[in-house]
């Protein structure tokens, strides 16, 4: 069988590249360049999901197809989040589709369900929300919505939300956790008691290696989404604690309040809408709801239609980050 992943040189996509690999060919298709990839016996094609001729090459004779690049963060433009999550997403499902292509990952998130509120053990049921508190997953709703949409008996799609991804070689989420830290400013927000579901980075490139499989037998899971990740929440603030301490990191003592932080978020928002300011403010309102809130997700769906099965324990996760942040000198 041979596969393409889009997004192959990233954190999860590495991940699924490597999985792939013990049993198919894979053919990347990144815009960058990673010595990781070349380092493994795979076809890498330099791209954007803007280029449809580019797309089309990346798709010949590939069998299925994994989606999983995209511009990720909490600010930006538009349409720049549209133009690549979005519409760069139709653009693959037309070239898949056109190289007769037969299976599509689509690599999703829960916040496409997110307006605010907060989610406990929610599932698949959750409606999408009429406004969207940032451009991301407004880009990845619409995406989703077509990749579920484009579901026939021989095109075959699904679309995966795992939740809050880390693991050992994060390059974002990890890193600037840990940055903060040492710099004096990470600070709890709300009260500590909210939960969230996570997933580890080699059980969520497994499920999306699972789900292909069943896909290539059977149309069960064809055009539905499923939440990927452990089967058991934690609390977020303990969790972040946990974490911390594996790089030798005192627990987080400072907090603000939900309240606080959300009229902080609106107000820095303001300022970066109306002044040149660079990079991403420090603190917007979905980030206040999502550090807040609890964010939790049934995998009941997963376990039951593609037999979801986590390949590796929290501790053993834990275990490995400990031992990359070591290897990278804390």
């Amino acid at each position: 069988m041979k596969t393409l992943v889009t997004g192959g040189g990233g954190f999860l996509g590495l991940y699924i590249v490597e999985q792939l690999l013990q049993n198919h060919d894979v053919r990347v298709f990144c815009r960058g360049s990673y010595p990781a990839l070349a380092e493994l016996d795979v076809d890498v094609i330099n791209g954007d999901l803007r280029d449809t001729d580019a797309l089309s090459a990346a798709c010949d004779r590939i069998d299925a197809v994994f989606h999983v690049a995209a511009v990720p963060g909490v600010w930006g433009r538009w349409k720049h989040y549209h133009s690549i999550n979005t519409a760069g997403t139709q653009n693959l499902l037309t070239a898949a589709r056109s190289a007769g292509v037969t299976r599509f990952i689509y690599t999703s998130s829960p916040s496409v369900v997110f307006g605010g509120e907060d989610h406990v053990d929610a599932n698949e049921s959750l409606p999408y929300p009429s406004t969207w508190m940032t451009h991301y997953p407004h880009s990845k709703a619409l995406a989703e919505q077509a990749v579920l949409a484009a579901a026939t008996n021989e095109f075959r799609t699904v679309s995966l939300r795992p939740h809050l991804i880390w693991g050992a070689r994060d390059n974002h989420l990890i890193p600037r956790l840990l940055q903060k830290a040492r710099s004096g400013r990470l600070r709890r927000v709300g009260d500590g008691n909210n939960v969230v579901s996570v997933v580890n980075v080699e059980n969520a490139a497994r499920a999306h290696i699972q789900v292909e499989e069943s896909l290539r037998e059977s149309e069960t899971c064809s055009g539905r989404a499923y939440f990927i990740n452990e089967p058991e929440s934690v609390n977020l603030w303990d969790w972040i604690d946990e974490v911390l301490s594996l790089a030798g990191l005192a627990p987080v003592r400072k907090s603000i309040s939900a309240g606080s932080a959300y009229r902080i978020g609106a107000v820095m928002e303001a300022l970066w809408t109306v002044l040149p300011l660079k990079g991403e403010p420090p603190m917007t309102r979905f980030v206040a709801k999502q550090l807040a809130g609890s964010h939790s997700y049934s995998i009941a769906a997963a376990q039951r239609d593609f037999g979801y099965e986590p390949l590796i324990s929290m501790e053993e996760g834990l275990r490995r980050l400990k031992a990359d942040i070591e290897s990278q000198g804390g």
